[in-house]
């Protein structure tokens, strides 16, 4: 592919992440530290990031299916989810996040219940997006030193 317009893709790609709401600020902070002395930084944060992802909301999973539901505990949870997709730029996430810890400390199993679903499903879409979004990126990096 044609570097400038593989530079091109990658921009409006990214654009695009900002303008549907995606990511915010903290994405370009990180974006920022990634150097040549550090050119896979983004990628390393975001992997560690999809990686205590999994954990935590196979936690919350646990938490919401047990017999009596411990509110405290789901709300550590996800406050821990929550700092997490923040550290990264992840708005949306971040934002569903905060709508379920509303739910938690109204004590509204329901509540909780739905909202998780939803910060599942925004969790997915991030996912698949700044994978693709990546992977972009490393292909215009590689056709730069080509």
């Amino acid at each position: 592919m044609d570097r400038n317009r593989l530079k091109h893709q990658v921009a409006s790609m990214r654009s695009s992440l900002f303008d549907q709401g995606y990511l915010d600020e903290p994405f370009i902070q990180l974006e920022e530290l990634q150097d040549d002395d550090n050119p896979n930084f983004v990628q390393e944060i975001v992997t560690l990031f999809y990686t205590d992802s999994a954990r935590l909301i196979q936690n919350i999973e646990h938490a919401l299916n047990s017999r009596r539901i411990d509110f405290d505990k789901l709300d550590d949870y996800m406050h821990q989810f929550k700092g997490s997709s923040s550290s990264i730029g992840a708005k949306k996430v971040t934002n569903e996040c905060t709508v379920f810890r509303e739910y938690c400390s109204a004590e509204n199993a329901e509540g909780c219940i739905r909202s998780f679903q939803q910060v599942k499903q925004e969790y997915a879409i991030l996912r698949r997006k700044l994978e693709v979004y990546l992977q972009m990126v490393r292909q215009a990096a590689v056709s730069r030193t080509t």
